[in-house]
């Protein structure tokens, strides 16, 4: 691409770059790209060449052209059934890191505004390439169709413009150069020029998850993208095609830019490599992104001391249960929260904390039994058609879930058993229904870990105090993403508040509609903290992007 068409792609992505600026500001509701998957949105022949373009990679290696590959490795299992048989380059790291660390220089001194038009464009291209991501999406992390085209496409691309629009806003919320003339009395007065120089920490790398590959892994590219970094993607061994989709998109729109492609590169690895350890401790590499367990997290925290490291991990998601006066919505909007890809999401609830002399709600008085017994049936009425259940549930994404739910089953008194379902187009799916647990508040040496999956807890404990107080403990201990209270007590509601800032963990107030706890719009929702131990920062905020590049100045006297 030459000169004069990369000023053109300034031009041609400026106001989509300043309405992000302002959407990030101002947190209302605003969206770049369009999360229906309807053929008046995304043209008639969308959806079949998206499936077309997704079939022709299977069996086959995967088509990227980069350095230092020293083999092929692929191990891709679609949840829904078949293997994929895609293979992908494996590198030779030092030589990989290498020529990233050459690509640098030229992206480094590109500036601000031509790295966001190009980011932009990739995420752009990548929009146009959504029902490919989504068909890779759901045969990698075994969420349903609709569900992988808007968490995983359009949503995770609205992420990525998110981080994108942050890191530029940070990147010139400062003069570029300043004159500066400092009186000196009867003397001649000081004078300088000074240049401010937003400067690249390194090599960002990216480490993937099963569940979310898009979705967790697009805010962290793109944030070292965008402010100057060559970035390196180390997929989830067992969902790799949607990242290598992306890192090959984004190849072809910097070498169409003029700038060398290595600025984005893939790493994947063997199930069971350990690639991620060897890179994260790289020194070279200088960020390090990672969405996943607590106990690696934690790890990377303490041993990857050269980078910067962004995590996100394991917590205790706890909804507080007082009062409600719609308990019908109370309850469809729980077992939506419950069900919405078999609970495999950071974000849903685990913990329901409910006073043994149960509540009052607008449907009368309900005992713990009945609240537990209305939140098994919500369940039911979502999950009783099997045809429509499967595309809310999805499939159970690894063998990992399944152990951890047939544990769960003796750990107390079960409510509502999981159920296995059979996918009317996928019989080899694995898809199962949440389980629910009733447990009594002494038992916190259950509740207070997380069991990610399917698995929630109703536990009865000795009043609402009590339920905050729990609350707070829990996720203070071991960390939260969401929380959530319903109440129709104003000083309840402020308590749970003052609880929520105390543990520094997200807070939702009496949702019964079509917002759930376990879902956040970019643009406007937070996602993440880092103000407790499931994860050390915002995945969506101005420090989320300022610590990957650092201000160098020059000075010099006039």
């Amino acid at each position: 691409m030459a000169q004069s068409t990369v000023a053109d792609l300034v031009e041609r992505h400026r106001p989509t770059l300043e309405a992000a600026v302002a959407a990030a500001a101002q947190r209302g509701y605003w969206s770049a790209y369009p999360e229906s998957p309807s053929p008046k949105v995304y043209g008639e022949t969308a959806a079949a060449e998206g499936l077309e373009a997704y079939q022709a990679y299977l069996g086959k290696p995967f088509p990227i052209d980069q350095p230092s590959t020293d083999g092929w490795v692929g191990s891709e299992r679609s949840p829904f059934g078949p293997k994929l048989g895609v293979t992908y380059p494996h590198p030779e790291v030092d030589a990989l890191l290498a020529a990233m660390k050459a690509a640098l220089p030229a992206w480094r001194d590109a500036g601000p505004e031509t790295r966001a038009a190009v980011c932009i464009e990739i995420v752009d291209r990548l929009n146009k390439r959504s029902f490919e991501l989504a068909n890779a999406i759901m045969h990698t992390s075994g969420q349903a169709f609709v569900m992988s085209f808007q968490a995983g496409g359009t949503h995770a691309q609205d992420r990525a413009l998110e981080a994108i629009a942050y890191g530029y806003a940070e990147m010139t919320r400062h003069a570029g150069s300043a004159y500066w003339e400092k009186p000196q009395g009867k003397r001649d007065p000081l004078k300088m020029t000074k240049t401010f120089h937003p400067v690249p920490r390194g090599i960002a790398l990216v480490i993937g998850c099963n569940t979310f590959p898009t979705w967790n892994s697009y805010p962290g590219l793109f944030a070292s993208l965008v402010t100057g970094n060559p970035v390196v993607v180390k997929p989830h061994p067992r969902a790799v095609l949607p990242l290598a989709i992306t890192v090959a998109v984004g190849r072809e729109v910097l070498a169409e830019s003029g700038f060398d492609p290595n600025l984005m590169c893939l790493a994947a690895e063997a199930d069971g490599e350990g690639l991620a350890t060897v890179l994260a401790t790289h020194h070279d590499v200088k960020i390090v992104d990672f969405t996943g367990s607590s106990q690696y997290g934690n790890w990377l925290e303490q041993h990857a001391r050269q980078a910067q490291v962004y995590t996100e991990k394991a917590g205790v998601n706890t909804v507080v249960v007082d009062s409600t006066d719609d308990w019908r919505g109370m309850l469809g909007n729980i077992a939506f929260s419950l069900v919405l890809y078999s609970g495999q999401m950071c974000t849903t609830p685990q913990n329901f904390l409910v006073p043994r002399d149960g509540i009052q709600t607008d449907d009368g008085h309900k005992s713990f039994d009945e609240v537990a017994a209305g939140i098994s049936v919500a369940v039911d009425n979502l999950t009783g058609d099997e045809a429509r259940a499967v595309e809310l549930l999805g499939a159970i994404v690894n063998q990992g879930v399944l152990d951890r739910l047939a544990h769960a089953e003796g750990l107390g008194s079960v409510v509502r058993p999981s159920a296995t379902l059979t996918h009317p187009s996928f019989p080899d799916a694995v898809v199962r229904t949440p389980l629910l647990v009733a447990l009594d508040a002494k038992d916190e040496e259950v509740y207070a870990g997380e069991h990610f999956g399917p698995i929630s807890f109703v536990i009865a404990t000795d009043s609402t105090e009590q339920s905050l107080e729990i609350f707070r403990r829990t996720v203070g201990t071991h960390g939260a993403l969401t929380a959530s209270v319903y109440s129709t007590r104003e000083p309840v509601l402020e308590a749970a508040e003052d609880a929520a800032i105390d543990v520094g963990v997200a807070l939702s107030c009496n949702l019964n509609g079509g917002v759930f706890v376990n879902q956040s719009a970019a643009f406007s929702d937070f996602h993440g903290t880092g103000a407790n131990p499931a994860c050390n920062a915002a995945l969506t905020d101005g420090a989320f992007v300022a610590g990957r590049f650092r201000i160098v100045q020059s000075r010099r006297h006039v």
